[in-house]
């Protein structure tokens, strides 16, 4: 057995092995096409030919592994690698094969800087996924190892420690309609001077005090990049956010919580993507302002956003002891898949593997 980087030659067996795992059920990934796999393995930010790795016996490609090495990408973090995807075909399995591409990959990424490889959605390199049970519904990133997965035990014996726990969580839109406890809700928040709803960029709200009190620079760049996108009636430019190649549509509406002059609470942005889903950052709240009801009414009109938008479905994800689940499961989402953020030390004996 050879283990070597790829060379284009390779693409027909990859897609095999790819398509027949998806085929079998063993993942939840869609079947690979030549176009997709080039987008997403040979070129962009973070992406290289060779760190994409095959293991060829008698002539015939095996399995596969591609790795993203550490600060190849916007955000990247000093010495983190990321481990994307490794596939072996089935006739191979159990013959050390996986093993092999693990250690070359990372005997690689040891080279490159490294001193330990995760899986998780900090990976530049999103994958799409299907949500079991739904007609092909969608995800545009798994946030770690699939626990579904057969692979998943692999990666336990290889030595990944499982470092947090995600549940990935789905509903249909159709025929959601924003609840009349909500509505009210919504009305006594206005009545203790608290607006909940569309941000006007008119009124300039002060929205570094939220991020400090949160200590996230993530959700004031998100706060700044679209609230300037807001004021000047341009589209977000940003590629992260058009992953799957919607081209930008123009400013994107953000759902706030304002009181005195300050953001206390936002979610969004709105946005949908071709498959029908209606994609969202994320939610974030005041401390100061917690337990009042702010992120139900903010989910709730998250959702009645995205019907009008013509959104079939929402996912998310989120941490599996994170309290905003109930947010979540009042508003009708259900958990689909458990995902777990896994990491490997790459220093002393796995770094001479």
């Amino acid at each position: 057995m050879l283990i070597r980087a790829f060379q284009p030659q390779d693409t027909d067996g990859i897609m095999r092995i790819w398509n027949s795992c998806v085929e079998a059920g063993e993942v939840l990934y869609y079947p690979l096409k030549e176009d997709y796999f080039k987008r997403k393995f040979l070129s962009g930010e973070g992406r290289s030919p060779e760190n994409l790795l095959v293991a060829e016996k008698d002539g015939r490609i095996t399995g596969f592994i591609q790795g993203v090495a550490p600060e190849s990408f916007r955000g990247g973090s000093p010495g983190c690698a990321y481990l994307t995807v490794l596939m072996t075909d089935r006739e191979h399995r159990r013959q050390g094969t996986a093993k092999a591409l693990l250690e070359a990959l990372c005997r690689r990424m040891v080279l490159l800087g490294a001193d330990r490889m995760q899986i998780s959605n900090w990976n530049p390199v999103q994958l799409d996924w299907r949500i079991p049970g739904t007609p092909g519904h969608d995800h545009n990133n798994m946030p770690g190892a699939d626990f579904g997965c057969e692979g998943y035990w692999f990666l336990e014996r290889a030595g990944f420690e499982v470092r947090y726990r995600e549940v990935s969580m789905y509903r249909a839109l159709s025929g959601y309609q924003l609840p009349e406890e909500v509505k009210a809700l919504r009305g006594r928040l206005l009545e203790q001077g608290i607006y909940t709803g569309p941000y006007d960029p008119k009124l300039d709200c002060d929205y570094d005090l939220l991020c400090d009190h949160v200590q996230s620079e993530y959700w004031r760049d998100v706060l700044r990049t679209e609230i300037r996108a807001l004021k000047t009636g341009l589209p977000n430019e940003d590629e992260r956010m058009w992953a799957d190649g919607t081209p930008p549509r123009g400013p994107r509406t953000l759902l706030t919580a304002v009181h005195d002059g300050r953001i206390v609470a936002f979610t969004g942005p709105v946005d949908l993507q071709k498959s029908g889903r209606g994609w969202f950052t994320g939610i974030c709240t005041d401390p100061g302002y917690e337990k009042r009801g702010i992120a139900t009414v903010l989910f709730n009109l998250l959702m009645e956003a995205f019907v009008r938008e013509g959104a079939a479905f929402a996912t998310l994800f989120t941490g599996m002891d994170n309290h905003a689940q109930k947010i979540y499961l009042a508003a009708g989402l259900r958990p689909v898949r458990e995902f777990r953020l896994m990491s490997l030390a790459l220093k002393g004996d796995r770094a001479d593997a």
